[in-house]
């Protein structure tokens, strides 16, 4: 076991919120603090505080200015970062987030990465979130970080450019480059800040592993929403082995897809790593005609199929449940046989006696080669195979 944390961002998640679960799940402020000296940099006070969001009590870290001071361009970000007394893999994951936070940034204004100005991003309180959240991860010894959908929330947000749809044009970015699955969210708000975004869509993976929590911590937001904890959750623990058969099936439904992107879209789950991938028809909302996608996928591949849904399908949302998959043993054999070379599945399970397949391919082939109906060519192929195992001991 080796341990890992688990971001719960129910309401969203900022980077004051991710420093304040931190804290509040026993990383040592002074410590924190003591790390984030390490910048070299001057001009902020860090003021720890307890406080309740909704009757939650949550811990809140606010990062005060003592002036406006701002790093305009990444370059100067990246300086602050590599001449700093911070670990090697401090800088380098922190370099990561802004790097990530530039290129979400250039995209959303014909920029390139190197030019584009990143207005409050550049800012020191975000210097402060971004390599105080990485800080404080690595001593708290998370092996790992997790993090569950994020939600979209909706309204709009002010910002350098003036007024502006919620989830935030660089948001919104950060979580399309990354695949990251979004939940539906009936609050009007700005829940995940593009600091935030950057932080869990470079650091973490969006999954829930099976694991055993030993902490739990809850940071606070800005705000105190009444009746809406305005909290990000972190759960520390201990990742637990894969149970034996263990795997994921990841669904979502579509109803504004024509069928050849749907074909293509199955082509690309296979390619990224699915085990099988099938479609359904359902109905849906106002009895409307629509397709369910399954796919079955080992637990390491959930990233990457999530990101194939999100990135090729005009689906918002993906469903991941786990799932107990008991596979039989299983051989491929190619022989000859009485027809041409031909290949066949071997089956075992338990005591069961061995049970033979023919692979289609090759038996379509055969019988194009020999004018044979298919049927005919399954049957002799089968017998012959297995009179071919038991000549050569295959059992």
């Amino acid at each position: 076991m080796h341990p890992i944390a688990y971001l719960d961002c129910f309401f969203g998640v900022s980077g004051d919120m991710l420093l304040g679960a931190l804290v509040d799940a026993g990383l040592p402020a002074s410590a924190l603090r003591r790390e984030l000296g390490k910048l070299g940099i001057e001009g902020y006070r860090l003021r720890v505080k307890k406080t309740q969001r909704a009757g939650l009590a949550a811990t809140q870290v606010i990062v005060g200015l003592e002036n406006d001071h701002s790093h305009g361009h990444l370059n100067e970000v990246l300086a602050l970062i590599e001449k700093s007394a911070l670990p090697d893999g401090d800088k380098k994951s922190g370099a990561a987030v802004f790097h990530r936070l530039a290129e979400a940034e250039a995209r959303v204004h014909g920029a390139t990465p190197e030019s584009v100005v990143l207005h409050e991003l550049g800012s020191l309180d975000t210097v402060i979130d971004v390599m105080g959240a990485v800080a404080g991860l690595r001593l708290l010894g998370v092996g790992e970080l997790f993090a569950s959908p994020l939600p979209a929330g909706g309204g709009s947000v002010e910002g350098a450019h003036g007024s502006l749809p919620v989830p935030a044009p660089a948001t919104l970015e950060l979580i399309a480059r990354a695949g990251a699955p979004l939940s539906q969210a009936d609050w009007q708000g700005e829940l995940v800040t593009p600091t935030g975004a950057a932080i869990v869509t470079t650091l973490a993976r969006f999954q829930r592993p099976a694991m055993r929590v030993n902490k739990v911590g809850y940071g606070a937001g800005s705000y105190d929403f009444a009746g809406r904890p305005n909290v990000l959750r972190v759960w520390l623990g201990e990742k637990l082995p894969e149970e034996k058969g263990a795997t994921l099936l990841v669904e979502t439904n579509i109803d504004d897809m024509s069928p050849e992107v749907l074909g293509y879209v199955q082509e690309r789950l296979f390619a990224a790593g699915a085990a099988d991938v099938w479609f359904t028809p359902i109905q849906m909302k106002k009895n409307r005609p629509a397709t369910k996608l399954s796919v079955l996928c080992a637990m390491e591949k959930e990233d990457a199929i999530v990101g194939v849904l999100l990135r090729e399908s005009s689906t918002l949302g993906v469903r991941v449940t786990q799932v107990r998959r008991h596979e039989a043993e299983r051989e491929v054999v190619t022989f000859p046989s009485s027809l041409g070379k031909a290949t066949v599945k071997i089956k075992r399970w338990d005591q069961e006696p061995v049970q033979v397949f023919p692979e289609y391919e090759d038996c379509r082939r055969l019988a194009r080669e020999k004018e044979m109906p298919l049927a005919e060519v399954y049957r002799i192929v089968q017998a012959e195979a297995i009179i071919y195992m038991k000549e050569r001991g295959i059992q």
